[in-house]
């Protein structure tokens, strides 16, 4: 199958054993212009595991929920400077480190972390490949001439994972229409879509239908 398919941000995504869950966004290589990773269940699952499908028979993966389960995360949590005149060190030089207390009942052990006015010394970011971007279901899609709407999904090639398109969401612009803008006229930046073409070009290009 040969045929490039939608890859719609938010979609259910279906493992060997049964239904995972919904694709929260998509990792791409800006340079190569081709998917890398699909993030799913909070997991960073490399493109080779998508199963090739026909158009409309959603996302599938030839890999189990548990082997899901078992790849990078995408996030990681980091521990959060200390605040000022703890100790006399300045926050650069100081890191909160968990202690632990004794859990619900004096039952057991509960790892806490907290800075001194009692709230949470944690800070969970996405993790990506270097030199790679995310696109997620909503980010902002800008012509030359101001903004147009949402990000929707990708059209991806499923024989070299090359991304070909990138869905508009339907907006006010064009009803209940929603357009594929090639690859080739945009770019990347802060979470944000930069198109290098007009809202009037952006208007002629042809509906797509997804199914």
């Amino acid at each position: 199958m040969n045929t490039p398919v939608p890859y719609r941000i938010g979609d259910q995504v279906h493992c060997a054993d049964g239904e995972c869950e919904p694709l929260d966004r998509v990792v791409i290589d800006p340079v190569a212009g081709r998917a890398t990773h699909l993030v799913v269940a909070g997991r960073l699952v490399p493109v080779d595991l998508v199963e090739p499908v026909e158009v409309g028979d959603g996302l599938r993966l030839r890999c189990t929920r548990a082997a899901v389960e078992r790849l990078d995360p995408a996030e990681e949590t980091y521990y959060l400077p200390a605040g000022a005149g703890l100790a006399g060190y300045a926050p650069e030089e100081t890191l909160l480190l968990p202690y632990y207390g004794l859990g619900a009942g004096g039952a057991g052990l509960t790892p806490s972390l907290l800075l001194p006015d009692g709230s949470p010394a944690l800070e969970v970011r996405e993790r990506i490949p270097a030199g790679e971007v995310q696109i997620r279901h909503g980010d902002r899609v800008e012509a030359m001439d101001g903004a147009v709407g949402r990000v929707q999904g990708l059209v991806v090639d499923p024989r070299d994972h090359g991304v070909t398109h990138v869905l508009l969401q339907e907006g006010h612009l064009w009803g209940r229409k929603t357009v594929a803008i090639p690859l080739r006229e945009t770019e990347w930046r802060g979470g944000q879509v930069n198109v290098r073409l007009s809202k009037a070009e952006l208007a002629e290009l042809p509906a797509v239908e997804l199914r």
